[in-house]
């Protein structure tokens, strides 16, 4: 199937561009008769197996839409783009290179738009009924655990988050769609603000506080580490909005919880991504160079725990 059955009629397809920083997924830009798409299509290998399938992940962005969320307007899912799945979306124009974001002198008008614009859309994608995408997953402090042990070495400081992250959850929350990576990089920035937010491959049923405090983790500041909220600001702006929409009334501690939870699952990504590119599966300078940033990311786990110790 092509973009031409896609739209019901003959189209003229430009030729198609493939995108640098798709980590997971090829990304390829094409026009179609004058519209400006990407057709987001699988890779050779799965970066993660707790990832959704391309048509789930298609039908996830179909919902996100429907319910107002400023998501790339979906096409259609093509269930064979030269033997392997992919869909068509809108292509949105801005930023979407971290660094830039939190950097550039023309968005510095953008970033202090960002934490209200970010936690209405957040809202919104919680809002989503969670049965109207029965196949997803739901996760859990236990997944985290499973993927350390799939690893087989020894991260004491990973293994001691964990411990402290059994031994001191707060009270449950009512599981909501999460987007699952929401955090500066995975939008679309303009002069305006907030233009999109794109990758929605980890999805899945969780706390929603988990959203909100994984754009915290110190990692996605990409440098600005003073700002908490993604390197573009504070973060009470965002959860103020946040709490106004939804009426959760998050808690400082939960943040807190959620923010050191978000970076004892990104180390862990880190360790299986490096493993990818060790066992030879996946051969990759990108993924070798992850192995020595969740090294980084264990002393800011170190840091967080000597933080919500004298708490």
């Amino acid at each position: 199937m092509g973009l031409s059955e896609l739209f019901g009629r003959e189209v003229e397809v430009t030729e198609p561009v493939l995108l640098a920083g798709g980590a997971s997924k090829e990304a390829w830009a094409v026009d179609a008769d004058g519209e400006k798409l990407i057709v987001r299509r699988a890779a050779a290998t799965v970066m993660h197996h707790h990832t959704l399938t391309l048509a789930h992940e298609f039908a996830v962005i179909e919902a996100a839409y429907a319910a107002g969320v400023k998501a790339p307007k979906p096409y259609g899912y093509l269930p064979d783009v030269a033997g392997r799945e992919a869909f068509a979306m809108a292509r949105l124009e801005g930023d979407t290179i971290g660094r830039r974001i939190v950097r550039k002198e023309e968005l510095a008008g953008a970033r202090e738009l960002l934490p209200v614009q970010l936690a209405e859309e957040l809202a919104k994608i919680h809002s989503i009924p969670g049965d109207a995408l029965p196949f997803l997953p739901e996760s859990s402090i236990d997944r985290m655990v499973a993927e350390l042990d799939e690893v087989g070495e020894p991260h004491p400081a990973i293994e001691l988050g964990l411990w402290w992250l059994r031994e001191n959850r707060p009270p449950l929350r009512p599981p909501v769609v999460n987007h699952g990576d929401y955090r500066i990089g995975n939008v679309v920035v303009g002069p305006q603000g907030l233009v999109g937010v794109l990758d929605w491959e980890f999805v899945h049923l969780d706390d929603p506080v988990r959203d909100l405090a994984f754009g915290m983790v110190r990692a996605w500041r990409f440098g600005a580490v003073e700002k908490r909220f993604g390197g573009v600001g504070d973060a009470a702006p965002f959860v103020e909005r946040y709490n106004e929409l939804t009426g959760r009334d998050v808690r400082p501690e939960e943040l807190d919880y959620w923010e050191l939870a978000g970076n004892v699952a990104w180390a862990v990504g880190c360790l299986t991504q490096a493993q990818r590119h060790l066992s030879g599966l996946d051969r990759s300078v990108e993924l070798a160079t992850l192995g020595r940033l969740g090294a980084e990311v264990e002393y800011e786990i170190c840091h967080l725990l000597e933080k919500v110790g004298a708490s």
